[in-house]
């Protein structure tokens, strides 16, 4: 992939993940599906470390 394609799906799975994070701990208030679901704080971290990844290996193929 090239790095600015990382770059912003790596974003883009940092903010997701975050956000899955919060819903599943039902920190957001909100009503809907996803709140106190404990599945998605599972799911929501391991997209974010993944989002960090993508991120690390975009800033370092723009380097080069």
């Amino acid at each position: 992939m090239k790095p600015g394609p990382a770059l912003v799906v790596g974003v883009l799975l940092v903010l997701l993940g975050t956000l899955w994070t919060l819903q599943g701990l039902d920190v957001l208030g909100q009503s809907g599906g996803m709140n106190g679901q404990r599945i998605w704080v599972v799911i929501g971290p391991v997209a974010a470390l993944a989002g960090v990844a993508l991120v690390v290996s975009g800033v370092r193929g723009r380097r080069r």
